[in-house]
């Protein structure tokens, strides 16, 4: 599977989790991954965006960058992922912005700062990846 073909698999589906979460990807490369995910539906008992949420949109851009970078035949795989949390949510979308911060032959890692409809920054976070053959 090349490049083209990993980011449309993955703009489709963004995988059973972000589907069911709502994550869109709306740009990605090996060094930038851009995706959005409603608060709505996905948010903890105080009706806020709850901070597994924020994870696993951060992981799902980490990731699609990861695996981009990593190429054809190579497959990405968390092995590492912190958040601070830095303000609540509590409706509209949120937004990540997946950085590649390292980019190696066998590890990738991506900073992903995710923020509100109104720029506010929400959580910062990042994610290292193990890069392997996919066979």
């Amino acid at each position: 599977m090349n490049s083209d073909e990993i980011l449309a698999l993955l703009r489709e589906t963004g995988g059973d989790l972000g589907r069911t979460m709502g994550i869109e990807i709306t740009e990605a490369s090996p060094d930038r991954v851009v995706g959005k995910m409603p608060v709505k539906g996905n948010t903890q008992p105080y009706g806020l965006l709850h901070g597994g949420a924020s994870c696993v949109l951060a992981e799902t851009l980490g990731s699609v960058g990861s695996a981009l970078h990593a190429g054809e035949g190579r497959i990405a795989v968390g092995i590492e992922i912190n958040a601070t949390h830095h303000r609540s949510a509590t409706e509209g979308f949120v937004t990540g912005v997946a950085t590649k911060v390292h980019g190696g032959r066998s590890l990738a890692t991506f900073e992903i700062v995710i923020t509100d409809d109104r720029d506010r920054r929400v959580c910062t976070a990042r994610l290292s990846c193990m890069l392997r053959d996919s066979a």
